[in-house]
């Protein structure tokens, strides 16, 4: 199984998935098609991870499938927290395997990597969303206390509620 038929996979997709190959795309054409801006596109050309053809007379940068893909792999990328450097690297290491195996095994082991350190993250914000909670509980008992009434009271209540409330 290619990496291109795993839907979701960080692996450079083999193709566009409609069965044929896409004609050659403008910087402004990948650009609109992902919702990015061209500077982006160019960024990542810059740091080595893109590398359109160059269309002789005009100079302008043409992309073509495999362009298209590494681009989503990319952007999926970016959105799990992988850095450009770790993207690099896994799209280096696909130039060389085309098998896409040590692709794969280095994708899973950065992944591992970023599990353990959200895991870490998710453990931090819960810790701090306790401790907001009982400062927020503290705060009222001390309203309570000075006899705070009415509306006042009633909507320092709601908040709390909303406070200690998961949705």
């Amino acid at each position: 199984m290619s990496a291109g038929s795993v839907e979701g996979s960080i692996a450079t997709p083999a193709g566009d998935g409609a069965g044929g190959p896409r004609e050659m795309m403008t910087i402004s054409e990948l650009a609109g098609e992902f919702g990015i801006t061209p500077r982006t596109i160019r960024y990542y050309e810059e740091m080595g991870l893109l590398s359109p053809h160059r269309n002789t007379p005009t100079s302008q940068r043409l992309y073509d499938e495999r362009d298209r893909a590494r681009l989503k792999l990319i952007l999926r990328g970016k959105r799990f927290g992988y850095s450009l450097a770790e993207l690099a690297d896994i799209l280096e290491l696909y130039d060389i395997d085309p098998t896409q195996g040590r692709q794969i095994m280095r994708t899973l082991e950065y992944g591992v990597r970023h599990i353990r350190e959200i895991d870490e993250r998710i453990e931090e914000l819960e810790e701090i969303r306790k401790e907001m909670l009982e400062f927020a509980t503290s705060f009222l008992e001390i309203l309570e206390e000075q006899g705070e009434d009415g509306e006042f009271i009633a909507r320092a209540r709601e908040m709390v509620g909303m406070m200690e409330k998961k949705e």
